[in-house]
């Protein structure tokens, strides 16, 4: 029992003399941190950094130091040259591997440097160079459009892809050739380019029928890199070509006595389109009763036959209207003039051929409207027939041979100044007495789709809040057509665009009656703050003619977000505490609350106030700008807990707020802030075994520890060491000093950087110790129980290995420095 007793005394005095190497090991260490910059590909070896000369050391100490790197990544992107103390590369480093479009770009290490141990962390920033071109996820784009594509029509195109960033990413798109289309730029939300083309000509694929495009991404790089894509325009047949006649007019004869079956001629037309879209019939239009029995064409081939007798006392010659009609309804028009040989010498009178009491009102002049026989048996002079208009009217009268008149067109008509027309046809005689005949006839001018629909102005401005019920309405538009019947009815239409990548269908619809937009769904101000969309007017004709009207729609904000607090930062387990010292003056600033609210205007508009305070005569609080100052000189009688409560609250109506909970210790030394600290963390209740005898085994190794001790400075072997400070405690805590906590402003409650150096004894290595980096500036750790404390680490430990793993300070400027 006695031997084991005198073991343990020179294991303790053993574990002194060591202790005591240590801890002037532990004043000479000095913790650094350094950066650099490099650009991305730079080839194995080249020059880095010279750490050496940037951390202040001799090259010897690298080497004596066995000076290596500690990388966190598995690859090692560069390596250290012990020799020279040069950092160098090791690997080439792709930027876009490492980071992706990630913007700054960096990685850390750290140098280890042994006997004694030292820390160095450095940051290694890698600057993007110019090493990817754009490319297009296609190497050809088709785009197969109708020729009959309006003048405006807009392709949205492929978006070209540059993994760089910054001026190396993409920037631009040209395209060539711009004869036919003409090249859009836009940007999105997030910064990405994409283009679309417009057509600008007409086109034509009679005349071309296939269109080649390049286009191009260009970079901002230098030199700048390009990546191309080719665009097919592939043009697709519209029935937009008439059958057209070979002759305007066809003429035949044909003896009064032929048989039925006779050909008397034969007409053909062509049509420029293809396919389907070419196959061509023949019929007559406008005959009259006496022709319609008397000849027949092939609708097929175009034959013209006799099929009835002809008479030529009755009828002299024939003219018949051709019409040449492919599948679509386009249709030419011709003339076939037949002739019968003989005459005839009755009396005159008035037949009206082929009229139908209709004419279009985009007739062109010299439409023929009617087709008029004047009958005359008589001969001589008494045969000689004049037909004329009894009124003045936009007609004519125009002769044909053989006494057959047209009534054409004289000028321009427009239905929407007079809808009809009574006209007076008369005939006369060359006889003495003249002999006469009239007849009235009904001209009515039908309605074509000329006039598109047109808003009463180009562009409308419409306001919604924004969380509004799905279905409201916005705003009613309203088109006037001045066409009749169905080309004058109007429908409304929205025009098929995105809005953040969603049919803008999916946000608001119009009712095609109406014309009235309602909001689909609820919208959101801080999504989306205004919406440019296209109404289209229709009418119902055919082709249907229609115009666009833009509407503009303005989300107001409402104050729907509570203000969000950035600065203390607050989390489930801890919050951070500011340390005042209580030599503070009068508006020290202790820290400042940071808070934003995504709403917009006043809506946005943040004031701070103080809610709770430990002290409120102590500390205020900016009512703009949420710093937290000091309004009196600190004393000795203040507390060294104070927890203050502010309130952020915005400036909408109603208003909403947000509450923060910012924990200030008031102290000038270390002890004082453990002692308080220690005696929160004595009053939290742990329930866990674990902790149980993990607190029982600090404390029966505090025990031994201040035994050993008392033994040392009873035999006073170690005078020197009356002068050190010990602090001790039920509960023993071993300080962890948070890393370097920036303040949001720049400002903080300490501002120097301290270094906290360990040395090991010549056995440590069997035991662990904690090694710990750069300290931050006044931070402590509160519980989420509102107890402030100081995190540390628990574990059971010999007298040896306490030794060990005690920390010292170094580099410490009381009061203010001395607690974080």
């Amino acid at each position: 029992m006695q031997d084991n007793k005198g073991l343990q005394l020179r294991r303790c005095v053993k574990w002194q003399a060591e202790f005591s190497i240590f801890l002037l090991f532990v004043l000479n260490t000095v913790a650094g941190q350094i950066r650099y910059s490099i650009p991305e590909e730079m080839r194995p070896g080249l020059f880095v950094g010279d750490v050496a000369k940037d951390l202040g050391l001799d090259v010897k100490r690298l080497v004596s130091g066995r000076a290596r790197l500690v990388i966190d990544d598995s690859r090692q992107y560069v390596e250290l040259n012990r020799n020279k103390g040069h950092l160098v590369v090791k690997e080439k480093i792709d930027r876009e591997q490492l980071c992706g479009q990630k913007s700054p770009c960096s990685f850390g290490l750290e140098i280890l440097l042994e006997n004694p141990l030292e820390f160095f962390s450095i940051t290694i920033e890698i600057q993007d160079i110019n090493d990817n071109a754009p490319v297009f996820s296609k190497k050809e784009i088709i785009l197969e459009i109708s020729e009959s594509t309006p003048i405006g029509t807009i392709f949205l195109l492929d978006t070209a892809t540059d993994p760089d960033v910054g001026l190396n990413s993409l920037q631009s798109y040209s395209l060539k050739p711009t004869d036919n289309f003409n090249l859009k730029q836009h940007s999105r939300s997030d910064g990405s380019k994409y283009a679309e083309i417009v057509l600008q000509s007409v086109l034509d694929r009679e005349k071309q029928s296939e269109h080649s495009l390049i286009l191009t991404a260009i970079d901002g790089g230098d030199p700048p890199r390009s990546g191309t894509v080719k665009i097919i325009v592939k043009l697709l047949d519209a029935n937009d070509n008439s059958p057209i006649f070979t002759e305007t007019v066809y003429k035949a004869s044909v003896a009064e006595n032929a048989v039925k079956g006779t050909l008397i001629t034969k007409v053909s037309a062509s049509d420029a389109d293809e396919g389907y879209n070419r196959n061509v019939t023949y019929s007559f239009t406008h005959m009259g009763e006496d022709a319609a029995h008397l000849f027949q064409i092939s609708a097929a081939t175009g034959d013209v036959t006799l099929t009835g007798n002809l008479d030529f006392e009755t009828v002299q010659q024939y003219e018949l209207n051709l019409q040449a009609k492919d599948p679509w309804g386009l249709t030419g028009a011709s003339r076939l003039l037949i002739d019968v040989v003989d005459v005839n010498d009755n009396s005159p009178f008035i037949t009206m051929t082929s009229f139908s009491g209709k004419i279009q009102e985009d007739s062109p002049p010299g439409t023929v409207v009617a087709l008029i026989s004047i009958q005359d048996l008589d001969s001589g002079k008494n045969g000689q027939v004049r037909l004329s208009l009894e009124q003045m009217s936009p007609f004519t009268i125009k002769p044909s041979p053989r006494k057959y008149y047209t009534l054409v067109s004289d000028a321009p008509l427009d239905r929407e100044k007079v809808s009809s027309f009574n006209l007076t046809l008369v005939a006369s005689d060359e006889g003495s007495p003249s002999l006469f005949s009239k007849i009235t006839i009904n001209l009515d001018i039908t309605d074509i789709n000329d006039n598109a629909p047109a808003f009463s102005q180009h562009e409308y401005k419409a306001y919604i809040f924004e969380n509004n019920s799905p279905g409201v309405s916005l705003l009613s538009l309203e088109a006037t057509d001045s066409d009749a019947g169905q080309n004058a009815r109007i429908g409304y239409y929205l025009v098929d665009t995105d809005v953040n990548g969603s049919p803008v269908s999916s946000y608001f619809s119009v009712n095609a009656d109406s014309g009235i937009i309602q909001a689909v769904r609820s919208l959101d101000y801080e999504q989306m703050k205004e919406f440019k969309i296209h109404v289209r007017a229709q009418d119902g004709g055919s082709p249907p003619l229609g115009s666009n009207a833009t509407v503009l729609i303005n989300v107001q904000d409402q104050n729907d977000n509570a203000p969000q607090v950035l600065y203390p930062v607050q989390s489930g387990a801890s919050v951070v505490a500011e340390i005042v010292p209580r030599s503070a003056d009068v508006g020290y600033l202790v820290t400042k609350v940071v808070a934003v609210d995504v709403d917009s205007g006043q809506n946005a508009w943040l004031s701070y106030k103080l809610q709770k305070a430990t002290d409120r005569a102590l500390f205020e609080v900016g009512l703009q700008n949420g710093e937290i100052r000091t309004v009196r000189q600190v004393t000795d009688k203040d507390a060294v807990k104070q927890r203050l409560t502010v309130v952020v609250e915005d400036n909408g109506q109603p208003s909403r707020s947000a509450t923060v909970n910012v924990n200030v210790a008031v102290a000038d030394s270390f002890p004082e802030v453990l002692s308080e600290f220690t005696d929160f963390t004595q009053d939290k209740d742990y329930n866990d075994n674990l902790t149980f005898y993990l607190v029982l085994a600090l404390a029966a190794v505090s025990f031994l520890f201040i035994t050993c001790l008392v033994v040392i400075i009873s035999v006073k072997i170690y005078r020197w060491r009356q002068s050190r400070l010990y602090f001790q405690s039920n509960l023993p805590v071993i300080p962890y000093y948070p890393p370097r906590y920036a303040d949001t402003v720049g400002t903080g409650t300490l501002q120097g950087v301290h270094n906290y150096e360990i040395y090991r004894t010549t056995d440590s290595r069997k035991s662990d110790a904690k090694y710990f980096g750069t300290i931050g500036q006044s931070l402590m750790r509160v519980d989420a129980s509102g107890t402030e404390t100081i995190p540390k680490k628990n574990r059971t430990i010999d007298c040896t290995e306490a030794g060990s793993t005690l920390v010292s300070l170094h580099n410490v400027n009381p009061p203010t420095d001395i607690i974080h």
